[in-house]
């Protein structure tokens, strides 16, 4: 009895661990998710640029009359300073609606990850600035 759990336990002993597949199989795969965060990094930071300009734009105008011109006006001299360079000021939305402006920044970013892989996203960015 005693000779049988000394081989069960030295079995359990011998089994524990990763093997060298499994651990290059993991590190490939968590690898993957890093890169995948590396290039998506500067497509994020670009759009909390547009949504800076865009709140700016917001805290500024919000019941001031403001009219669409200079809205569009302060949008392209934030860009400007901000370095925004994924849309410019023309592709923001600046629409009269009931109450206001309605400021809407709405576009596709692409990052290339492997070969010929790419990440798509849309980013969407509305204000309402009441008059």
């Amino acid at each position: 009895m005693y000779g049988t759990k000394r081989r069960i336990y030295g079995m359990a002993r011998q089994q524990a661990g990763m093997t060298t597949l499994g651990f290059i199989i993991l590190t490939v795969f968590i690898s993957l998710f890093a890169f995948a965060a590396i290039r998506l990094t500067p497509v994020y930071l670009n759009y909390l640029k547009v949504v800076g300009v865009i709140d700016g734009v917001f805290e500024e105008f919000d019941g001031q009359k403001a009219t669409g011109q200079v809205v569009r006006s302060s949008i392209s001299r934030r860009f400007d300073v901000d370095s925004v360079g994924v849309i410019t000021y023309r592709d923001v939305a600046v629409t009269p609606v009931d109450g206001g402006l309605e400021v809407k920044a709405e576009y596709d970013d692409t990052a290339p990850f492997i070969y010929n892989v790419s990440f798509t996203v849309h980013f969407n960015k509305t204000v309402l600035i009441r008059r």
